[in-house]
Order: structure tokens, then C-alpha cells, then sequence
């Protein structure tokens, strides 16, 4: 009885600390750990395609965000912050936004529409600051690059993003090393529409038609949302095509079967420090 007893009173305690080493701000989330500083080229659950933008936030940004709303055949719920879009709940697309490529971050209408972007449901994911190609640059910049984006979308969203897209693509082993220690995985792609290459819309719809008729398992797509063409003209003809062909359009994060962020909580006040 005495052993049991003993037994009964540690497990207690030891359930009491664990909460207490658990224990997170009211107005924050954390969600599972995941594996990070991994690289991904592809996404693992079936019948999905995660179309993913980057090199925003741009002037297009809302029309994009707009169009893939008007698109969508069920709709858009709100992703509240302690709570994850489930795969069949809507259809979203991912954003890999830059802090200071065509714009700052911080300066209006850039934060609105990033917000406005998570508010309706879609994946905010970094880009990194500057757009500068990461394995050219020492650890200690390519930290920074990583921590200024992070910093300023948790002001803008609340959300602390667990995926993010090197510029042009780049990485090597001291980027991996980086993403890993900031709980970040590394996003690449299957599929470049081939529009920052100089392609119009027309041959990219010819270059999404032949890869949707070889019935790939999923697609994970590169797109840039600082072409006008995609939202106006070539977004819709893809759409309709791959929901013809049965894919789900969803985020990366879904498109994997992970969180999209590292935690989520309330977005800040704009102050002195969301300059660039």
C-alpha cells in the first residue's frame, strides 16, 4: 500500500510540473512539434495541389486572395487562432512573403492585405527578408534573414510560421541548419508555372494542362504574385481544371498533413518598430 501510495503521489507531481513546463501565455497557441529543417519538394497526401505565390506582399495581393475566394466552390472559412483548417473545409492557397523585396512588409497596404490573406484562411509562410539568395550568405545573415520575416508576420498575423521558401530556390547545408534551429521546414516545389521566367499566361496554362493530364499524385506548385496576368487570367482556367480532374486545392501545410505554424497568438499594435 505504501508503494502505491508513493507511486500515486509522484505521478501527481510529476503531472503538475509537466503543465507547469507546458504552460504558454492565454494568448498564444503552440501547436505539436513537427520535424523541421527538413526540405520538401513535394506534397504527401494524395489528390492535393498547394498552390503556392511568392515574392509578395504586392499590389495584387487581395485581387489574388479575392479571386481564389470567388473560385472557390465551398467557400472560405475564418481560421480562427487556436484553430486549423481541417482539408475539406475550404480551398487555400499558400503565401511566401518577403519583409523588404517590392515593398516593406509593415507599409500600407502590405500589412492589411497579409492579414487580410490569414483572416480568410490561406497559409502565410516566410520568404525571408530581402529576397537575397541565402547560400551565398554567412549563418549569422542568413539568421537575420529568417528572424525579420518571422518577427514581422507574428506582428502582422499573431502567427509564427513553420514553413518557409528560400529565394530562387537556393539552400545548402548552413540554410537547412538555420531553418532546423528556428523550427522552420524547407518549402520547394514540383511545378514552376515559369511566370518570373518571362512565360505569359497562355503557356503556362499549357504547361499546368500537360501536367495535369499526366495525373501526377499531387502537385506542388511556384507562382509569383507580383504578376497580374496569374489572378486575371490564368488562375481561373487552372482552377477549373484541376477541380475537374478531382486534386484539392490546399495549403502546403495541408498538402502534408502539418500545422502551418508555430503558434499562433494576437496579432501587435503597430508601433515605432514595424519599419524596414
Amino acid at each position: 500500500m505504501y508503494a502505491i501510495t508513493q507511486t500515486l503521489i509522484y505521478a501527481t507531481a510529476l503531472g503538475a510540473a509537466l503543465q507547469t513546463a507546458l504552460a504558454l501565455p492565454t494568448n498564444e497557441s503552440r501547436h505539436v512539434p513537427r520535424a523541421a529543417g527538413q526540405v520538401i519538394t513535394a506534397c504527401s497526401v494524395p489528390n492535393t495541389i498547394a498552390i503556392t505565390f511568392d515574392d509578395g506582399p504586392y499590389k495584387w495581393t487581395r485581387q489574388i486572395v479575392d479571386a481564389l475566394n470567388a473560385a472557390g466552390a465551398k467557400g472560405f472559412v475564418i481560421m480562427k487562432p487556436d484553430r486549423y483548417l481541417e482539408a475539406n473545409d475550404s480551398e487555400t492557397r499558400t503565401f511566401f512573403v518577403n519583409g523588404n523585396n517590392y515593398g516593406c512588409i509593415y507599409d500600407s497596404p502590405n500589412a492589411d492585405n497579409i492579414k487580410y490573406a490569414y483572416d480568410q484562411g490561406h497559409q502565410i509562410a516566410s520568404h525571408t527578408w530581402a529576397h537575397k539568395r541565402l547560400s551565398t550568405l554567412p549563418p549569422a545573415e542568413i539568421q537575420s534573414e529568417f528572424d525579420k520575416t518571422n518577427d514581422a508576420i507574428k506582428k502582422i498575423t499573431g502567427a509564427v510560421p513553420a514553413f518557409m521558401r528560400p529565394p530562387f530556390g537556393a539552400y545548402n547545408s548552413d540554410v537547412v541548419e538555420v531553418a532546423a534551429a528556428t523550427g522552420q521546414t524547407v518549402t520547394i516545389w514540383d511545378f514552376d508555372s515559369g511566370d518570373s521566367a518571362g512565360k505569359s499566361a497562355s503557356q503556362s496554362e499549357d504547361d499546368y494542362e500537360q501536367l495535369i493530364n499526366t495525373k501526377p499524385n499531387s502537385i506542388l506548385t511556384l507562382n509569383h504574385e507580383t504578376y497580374c496576368e496569374f489572378s486575371n487570367v490564368l488562375l481561373p482556367a487552372v482552377l477549373d481544371k484541376l477541380r475537374g480532374k478531382g486534386y484539392k486545392l490546399v495549403t502546403v501545410a495541408e498538402c502534408l498533413g502539418e500545422d502551418p505554424y508555430i503558434s499562433t497568438g494576437t496579432p501587435a499594435k503597430p508601433d515605432a518598430s514595424w519599419t524596414c
